[in-house]
């Protein structure tokens, strides 16, 4: 029992984990189109654009998850990205662990 709830929070922990961190997205963009534009350098499991509760509007950011490695590393090799005449601003993420995060911040 213990065993499978182990596997379901690591399962969890790694559908947080997301490649590509995408600033300077455009208003009239949405998580569909940005789909669309990424997946043009591979297989994108997941776009995560968070929305401001108040405003209504998304907050000009995302995260971008792939299927593999290779297929994030395609996106950044590309030297810029335009969506809708604005520049976008990608940083690949770093993943580290939580003991990692711990030391750093110390």
């Amino acid at each position: 029992m213990a065993a499978a709830s182990a596997v379901r929070a690591a399962g969890r922990r790694s559908r947080r984990l997301f490649d590509i961190f995408v600033a300077d997205v455009p208003w009239t963009v949405s998580s569909k189109e940005l789909k669309e534009y990424f997946s043009q350098f591979g297989s994108v499991q997941r776009c995560q654009l968070p929305f401001d509760r108040d405003t209504g509007f998304h907050r000009r950011y995302c995260w971008i998850k792939f299927s593999t490695p290779e297929e994030a590393q395609n996106v950044l090799q590309k030297e810029s990205h335009i969506l809708e005449g604005s520049k976008l601003s990608l940083r690949q993420q770093i993943r580290r662990r939580r003991s990692q995060r711990k030391n750093q911040s110390e």
